[in-house]
């Protein structure tokens, strides 16, 4: 029988070959079904380099120094951050697809000292209205052990669920300070391109990953 991330994959990779076929819909939104078709080469044209599933542990701890130096280099809130955080996971790519029904797919590494120390995928499906594709990435900087052990105690974390969790936008980065950062965990989302509306990460499920050396 198929565990519920095997049916969540399954689903995600069907629906993101119908998000590719969109053109079809008709001529009244035939400049929509355009974009999400050129959306849709651009992230999906390689799902393995995209979102690296199936990479090798050396290929994600690549992308992850890629993904946090880029974030360092333009939000300096993330950079305070890392040096009280005990530890951050990082998703460097994760493709969103869906028509009505959708889902996403990752795998990242979970830094602590700077070293990986584990790997971790995140799968979700979603509903409602909702068509195209979508790529980003976000890192998590857990700011205490409790967070941390419950990350580490799960056979599979639902986001939500658990350790409290802030998505930091904009407004947030500006006034953080360390007397203000009193949350378990802090969300940095990045490189978001496509054209599916936000980038949740509520309800997706994290679990312990072991990639191919």
């Amino acid at each position: 029988m198929f565990t519920r991330q095997q049916y969540l994959f399954s689903t995600f990779s069907i629906l993101l070959a119908l998000s590719q076929q969109s053109l079809a819909i008709g001529d009244a939104v035939s400049k929509i079904a355009g974009n999400i078709s050129d959306t849709a080469g651009k992230v999906g044209n390689s799902i393995g380099d995209t979102v690296g599933i199936g990479s090798k542990a050396s290929d994600i701890d690549r992308n992850v120094d890629d993904a946090l130096k880029k974030l360092y280099s333009t939000t300096p809130a993330a950079v305070k951050l890392a040096k009280s955080a005990k530890a951050i996971l990082v998703y460097p790519k994760i493709l969103k697809a869906g028509i009505g029904i959708g889902g996403h797919h990752g795998e990242g590494a979970l830094r602590k000292q700077g070293k990986t120390v584990a790997y971790y995928n995140t799968v979700a499906g979603s509903y409602g209205l909702q068509i195209g594709a979508q790529s980003f990435g976000y890192a998590m900087f857990f700011m205490n052990e409790k967070a941390l052990k419950y990350l580490n105690k799960s056979e599979g974390w639902e986001v939500g669920v658990g350790p409290s969790i802030v998505l930091v936008d904009e407004g947030l980065a500006k006034s953080m300070t360390s007397t203000t950062t009193t949350e378990d965990v802090y969300v940095f989302t990045f490189n978001q391109a496509g054209l599916m509306a936000g980038a949740g990460i509520q309800g997706s499920k994290i679990t312990k990953l072991t990639p191919k050396k």
